[in-house]
């Protein structure tokens, strides 16, 4: 058990609106926080909030050892930082959740084998490596379905829709690992969120059910309906078991689709997660403060719901342009995130409403 009082200092590998609401959750709990990421300080939101920035890239290992003696603890707001460069922290400061966790969420094969081993169900899937193992994943799955690239990509990016055996053969392959997903058929979409402690202890926050536009999360409303709700408790064991075997230490999801046959394991971020946003206001203690707490060896605090429920809505693109209207309803919560330039799919913000 490693605990660091306030006034210490946490890392966050990655400059984005996760690290920037990371570093607003420590700061209230008396940290500050030091960003580590490789684009110039003006373009991280997350350095608008924190108190030392470096400039550095994620493979570079002096850089990170030299970043990771000025700090107490080293996390991570999201999942694309190369693993192995992080043994360089190691000598410096305490780092959660472990590089382990990285190495398996990164690559979807990892990910869904790791996942199946521990009994979940994801959806049918073979390795790609090239036109012949797609022709024949496209055989033996069928279509429609999903070729992904293993790694990177995220809301959509790195995908592309294979409705029939045609649209595969006539698709110029990227020279990169991929991954063939048969389609699964579901009623709804939901995630779910927990925090484990050093010790061992776990918490879940209310599952939320989620909802997409082009691949990119738009609404995230607690709680969820009934018929996802009553899949909440396979999936939580589930990711409680992913957790345990990670030994994990932090904010932990897995995103799910309900099915007939119950649920079914889409992918796992090993980080805070944009369907907790609703967390900020509508939960005792948020998905950032306490990935803050778990990270330093703080007591947690509750998940419960300080409402009968919230729903988020991401801001992408032009839609933050609305922040006028927005702020004129007293009911909501605005969070925008600091990003100069607005672009298509863009995460630019997110507003919460709570169920009274």
């Amino acid at each position: 058990m490693k605990t660091f009082g306030p006034g210490a200092t946490i890392g966050i590998l990655g400059g984005g609106q996760l690290g920037r609401m990371m570093a607003l959750a420590a700061a209230q709990l008396g940290y500050c926080a030091h960003v580590y990421a490789p684009e110039p300080r003006a373009e991280s939101v997350a350095a608008q909030v924190s108190a030392a920035y470096t400039q550095g890239t994620y493979d570079d290992e002096a850089a990170l050892a030299a970043f990771a003696a000025q700090v107490a603890v080293v996390t991570y707001e999201f999942e694309n930082v190369a693993a192995a460069p992080l043994a360089a922290i190691l000598p410096h400061a305490a780092l959660f959740p472990p590089a382990r966790a990285l190495e398996v969420a990164q690559d979807r094969v990892n990910e869904k084998s790791f996942v199946e081993t521990l009994g979940g169900r994801p959806a049918p899937w073979m390795q790609v490596d090239g036109a012949e193992d797609l022709a024949r994943a496209v055989a033996t799955i069928g279509a429609p379905g999903i070729l992904k690239t293993r790694r990177d990509g995220y809301d959509g990016k790195g995908q592309w829709r294979i409705m029939t055996p045609a649209d595969a053969a006539g698709l110029d392959l990227p020279a990169v690992p991929l991954i063939y997903e048969g389609f699964v058929e579901f009623f709804g979409e939901f995630s779910v969120i927990l925090v484990r402690a050093q010790d061992g202890s776990v918490q879940f926050w209310d599952s939320a059910r989620n909802e997409h536009e082009d691949g990119i999360l738009a609404r995230s409303t607690v709680p969820a309906p009934a018929e996802i709700a009553a899949q909440v408790p396979a999936a939580r064991a589930l990711a409680k078991q992913v957790a345990a075997a990670l030994d994990y230490v932090g904010v932990l999801t897995l995103e799910f689709f309900a099915t007939q046959d119950g649920p079914v394991f889409n992918e796992m971020a090993p980080r805070v997660h944009n369907s907790g946003h609703w967390s900020i206001e509508g939960a005792i203690a948020s998905q950032f403060e306490n990935h803050v707490r778990a990270i330093l060896g703080l007591p947690l605090g509750s998940t419960e719901l300080v409402t009968q429920g919230a729903v988020m809505d991401n801001l992408i693109g032009e839609a933050a342009d609305a922040w006028p209207q927005l702020l004129a309803d007293p009911a909501n919560h605005l969070h925008l995130y600091g990003k100069a330039e607005t672009r298509p799919g863009r995460k630019m913000g997110h507003v919460t409403r709570l169920v009274k």
